[in-house]
């Protein structure tokens, strides 16, 4: 029998933890702040900017632009629910979390990644409005069109968050109250649990499984009929506008699955890999996406670039 588990193991839950993220540099974790601050002032700051250049110029008023308004929206929101927190941590020591606390970073961090995942898939499809059938465009990629689509994700997301978000908290943490790891990530909090903790474990590689599954297909099935059609019928610059456009939607989609497909990876190896290596993985997979979203989008799309020029004029 392991230490600390006994008969009333399965009485006793820990309702309080300590975040420690990054534990096996704990004498230079202060130092960690420097990085992840200066990550989080790209974030809201890079992403913030362009939300604002599409919310002033007319120009941007269109559905593909309103969508990568959303899109940068829920980085700074997956960002804003991790680092403050952790950079409290790092700077002073403010790592405790209650249970409650935990579940609800929990959900905020999974339901907003998956909105994230959506909205990308989202994106290929108001392309392929666009370029594949241009003449219905405006009466298919409506406000009305678009509003129905964000219930659905919403919903969407609910019926794969909230079973796993309470399977979670149904687990007796006996083990320790120590989350080794710098967010309430699933797996981490799991590895507290005394006890069977198959059914959350499955249900999050369930969840992982079907939407990145879903949503990749998708969108590859949306691409590569995107790309038929514009090397079949459209030519010249209008080609090469198409192609351009489709493929910084394309970069970003490969920045956000192969990231999560790493990290997912990266966790499922317990023996091999250290638990600092796991969290640097986790950060690049949350982090990384938000802070790199704005370059990509800032100069590639053309529209974008030209009113970050116009308003550094000013």
């Amino acid at each position: 029998m392991e230490p600390g588990i006994s008969n009333q193991s399965f009485i006793f839950s820990y309702t309080d933890f300590t975040l420690l993220g990054f534990p096996g540099i704990s004498r230079w974790r202060p130092l960690l702040a420097i990085p992840f601050f200066s990550v989080y002032l790209v974030i809201l700051s890079g992403n913030s900017l362009i939300i604002h250049l599409i919310y002033t110029e007319k120009t941007l008023h269109s559905p593909m632009y309103l969508l990568i308004s959303v899109l940068f929206t829920i980085s700074i929101t997956i960002s804003t629910a991790i680092l403050p927190k952790f950079l409290l941590d790092l700077l002073f020591h403010l790592n405790q979390v209650s249970l409650t606390g935990c579940l609800l970073q929990m959900f905020s961090i999974y339901f907003m990644s998956i909105c994230e995942s959506s909205v990308i898939l989202i994106m290929s499809l108001d392309r392929y409005v666009a370029i594949c059938r241009p003449l219905r465009y405006h009466n298919i990629m409506t406000k009305r069109f678009l509003i129905s689509l964000t219930v659905i994700v919403i919903i969407r997301n609910c019926l794969f968050i909230c079973p796993l978000v309470a399977l979670t908290s149904m687990v007796h943490f006996c083990r320790s109250n120590i989350i080794l790891h710098f967010a309430c990530e699933n797996m981490a909090l799991l590895s507290l649990g005394c006890g069977d903790t198959t059914k959350p474990q499955i249900a999050g590689l369930i969840v992982r499984i079907l939407v990145n599954g879903l949503d990749v297909g998708l969108l590859l099935l949306s691409y590569s009929t995107i790309l038929y059609t514009a090397m079949k019928t459209v030519t010249g610059k209008s080609r090469h506008k198409a192609l351009n456009t489709c493929g910084t939607h394309l970069l970003v989609a490969m920045v956000l699955y192969v990231n999560g497909l790493a990290s997912s990876i990266v966790l499922r190896m317990d023996t091999i890999l250290s638990t600092d290596v796991k969290n640097l993985f986790t950060a690049l997979y949350l982090i990384a996406p938000a802070s790199l979203y704005p370059f990509i989008y800032g100069l590639r799309v053309s529209d974008i670039k030209k009113s970050l020029v116009k308003y550094w004029k000013k």
